[in-house]
């Protein structure tokens, strides 16, 4: 359909017609058994009648019941306007990949971009249009539950997986969401939602204009950059004003400045909430704010079908806000395909044929292998042999439960535990596996068992963490350590087997500094998703190489949090050969720095960097090389990290910031020349007048393994 037609078919619709396709609900409000009495309904204001217009439903899928909807919705709808469905498939369809801040962590942008084809080829063809994701909010605060969500501390790595994700669910090609397995991807939440104060979900968030631009927006940008076609609001304040409301944020930043001319839907009642933040006193007052900001769609709450009809009749709101803001759904349904084929690539055949399949269950077991980071292999404990007798112990070791949140439609039913994979592919192998039944109590009995096996065992390892409830979205922790029984377990397991190693199923950086002290290896896995059990035992039998490196610093205790590699100096910064001095910015109790840093993370070979140099300099470009080379004994993947700090700014800057990373390839004894290219213009920053430049002057080149390990250059521009 033409933009003229579009335009037309808005001249037909009435006043009523228009402000529905406005209105978001579940899909539940078209199920058959509810009426206005009973059922989601009652108690909204609205009625069977208005379902026949509102514009969108989310969580409805499945070929079968999507088709079905659709053709019931058609055949009510005056002008033949189809229905969007939209959902939540954030690391996943049914095949379910790492959680986002796993898949991060393997610093591969290109497989990301799979992971999110594959997740929209699932959810296309089970009558999904559009995901609420990326969720690319920058988060420096583990005590956060929905960091799970996030892709960690770095603006530069978020906006790398901003692009690549986007792409993933909408294609690259012209027309894309026209081509088979697409869906619109909708980023989130805008903005700074991953900045609430204390950690505490839903809390306000309070920072600069400069800040603001500087570190949160860059990712929504990249992400509206490269196509999304819708963006959320997020729930929180942005200075002082909820962001559904905040007409500078939505209207001035996304629309002029960046130009979006896509969908703009308000997270779960969020626009209602503006009446708790104390912005507005009544739904009508919420309606108009709204209208005016510039938020297209209203999710689960119903201030624009109570209120928006009177707003216009009274001259309080323009009709045109109204008309602007169907238009864009409109052309969203248009762009998608739907007025031409309601159904799109609902398939039932294709459904059966492609969810869940082998093909991308192997892809999933990829993404959790390069996921899992090795925090600590002391006395190079891992890999494991499979002659050794080892003893697999704790709360995790049969749990199929380690999909993590927002799996919607993973089934930890059809899931592998760790325990399946030992018994099915690792016959060969000396183990006993010793369940641990609850995460947070530790029978005598169980100890007992767990204690007399450990003593006679090689090696133990204790599978722990956190229970998928505890991170998340409204999954806040103050207490960011594991649960007190698997500490103790871990603690007396050590005592009577040295040779212990620890695996970590949770959604975010964990204090671990007792455990990281007590065992000798620690392994990172996350919830790793569908094929998470078998990648977690390739890496402990040394059948893959662990090469996922953090990209959030896990903190040494919650004291020190937001603990981040980006920081500033400080005026008083500590002098490491005066390190007792007490009047310089530093803790009593703890060191400044993180347990382990961004960009952290082990192999099972060793890779040793040297011969850096600056080989071309000039006023546009800059050229670095490094030499790697694999010292060790088996082949593996390195990522090279790259930093920059400058030195002087017109405002101050970090001690070091991601400015680029390549990911190679070494054989055992293979070197490497890992030739960089930066341009001046990724020197620049956002100044103290908001303007985006680059200072002259000295800087700092750095390039390492990780962000605390690195070799240094001076340049000057």
């Amino acid at each position: 359909m033409k933009q003229a037609q579009l335009e037309q078919l808005l001249g037909q619709m009435t006043r009523k017609e228009k402000i529905e396709q406005l209105q978001q609900v579940t899909g539940d409000f078209f199920s058959e058994e509810q009426t206005e009495a009973t059922g989601p309904l009652s108690g909204n204001n609205l009625t069977s009648e208005d379902l026949i217009d509102v514009g969108s439903a989310l969580s409805l899928s499945g070929a079968k019941a999507a088709k079905k909807a659709q053709k019931e919705y058609l055949e009510k709808n005056r002008l033949g306007i189809p229905l969007l469905l939209m959902a939540d498939i954030v690391h996943g369809y049914r095949t379910i990949f790492p959680i986002p801040l796993g898949l991060a962590a393997s610093w591969n942008p290109e497989l990301v971009e799979k992971t999110a084809s594959v997740a929209a080829e699932e959810s296309s063809v089970s009558g999904i249009h559009i995901t609420f994701s990326p969720m690319v909010d920058l988060v420096r605060d583990p005590r956060w539950g929905r960091v799970l969500e996030s892709t960690g501390e770095d603006p530069y790595l978020n906006k790398v997986y901003a692009k690549s994700m986007v792409e993933g669910y909408q294609g690259k090609k012209e027309n894309a969401l026209q081509q088979y397995g697409s869906i619109a991807a909708c980023v989130k939440h805008f903005a700074a939602y991953g900045a609430p104060e204390g950690g505490r979900e839903y809390n306000t968030v309070n920072m600069s204009e400069r800040e603001l631009r500087e570190n949160y927006l860059p990712s929504y940008k990249a992400a509206v950059d490269a196509g999304s076609k819708l963006v959320m609001t997020s729930f929180n304040t942005v200075d002082g004003i909820p962001a559904s409301v905040n007409k500078y944020l939505n209207r001035k930043i996304l629309r002029e400045e960046w130009a979006f001319d896509g969908v703009l839907i308000s997270d779960w009642a969020a626009m209602k909430e503006a009446i708790h933040h104390g912005v507005a006193a009544t739904e009508k007052e919420v309606a108009k704010l709204s209208i005016e900001a510039g938020v297209d769609i209203e999710m689960m709450t119903f201030c624009y079908h109570n209120e928006l009809e009177k707003l216009i009749e009274s001259g309080e709101v323009s009709e045109s806000l109204l008309d602007e803001a169907v238009l864009r759904i409109l052309t969203l349904k248009n762009e998608l395909g739907l007025f031409e084929n309601p159904d799109r690539f609902t398939d039932e055949t294709l459904e059966a044929d492609k969810v869940f399949s082998k093909e991308f269950q192997d892809i999933a077991q990829i993404a959790a292998e390069e996921a899992i980071v090795l925090l600590e292999n002391k006395e190079s404990v891992l890999p494991i042999s499979e002659n050794e007798n080892v003893l697999f112990v704790g709360s995790h070791v049969d749990s199929s439960n380690i999909l993590g949140t927002w799996s919607w439609k993973g089934d930890p039913t059809e899931t592998k535990s760790v325990a399946d994979i030992l018994q099915s592919d690792y016959q060969n192998a000396n183990t006993r596996i010793l369940p641990i039944a609850s995460a947070f109590d530790v029978t005598q009995e169980e100890l007992e068992t767990a204690l007399k096996l450990a003593e006679k065992a090689d090696k133990v390892v204790i599978l722990t963490g956190e229970t998928p409830d505890m991170s998340g979205e409204a999954s806040s922790r103050s207490d960011i350590r594991l649960p007190k029984a698997q500490r103790d377990l871990i603690e007396k397991m050590t005592k009577v087997n040295a040779k212990t190693i620890a695996v970590l199923f949770n959604g975010r950086p964990l204090d671990v500094t007792g455990v990281s002290q007590q065992v000798q290896g620690l392994v990172e896995a996350w919830f790793p998703g569908t094929s998470g059990a078998k990648a977690i035992l390739n890496i402990l039998y040394g059948n893959k190489v662990p090469q996922g490196k953090l990209t959030m610093s896990f903190p040494r205790n919650v004291g020190q949090v937001p603990v981040y590699y980006n920081h500033f100096n400080t005026g008083r910064p500590i002098d490491e050969n005066d390190l007792e001095n007490k009047y310089v910015s530093k803790y009593l109790d703890v060191e400044n720095t993180p347990l382990y840093p961004f960009g952290y993370g082990l192999s099972y070979t060793k890779f040793d960097y040297r011969g850096f140099k600056l080989v071309k300099s000039s006023d546009n470009q800059l050229k670095a090389q490094v030499t790697v080379k694999n010292t060790g004994k088996v082949a593996g993947n390195e990522t090279v990290q790259w930093y920059v700090r400058d030195k002087v700014g017109e405002v101050v800057r970090p001690l070091k910031e991601l400015k680029g990373f390549d990911r190679i390839f070494l054989e055992k004894g293979e070197e490497k020349v890992v030739t960089h290219e930066f341009s001046v213009e990724e020197l620049g920053y956002v100044h103290s007048d908001l303007s985006q430049r680059y200072d002259q002057g000295e800087f700092v080149l750095m390039v390492g393994s990780n962000s605390a390990e690195v070799l240094e250059q001076n340049f000057t521009i």
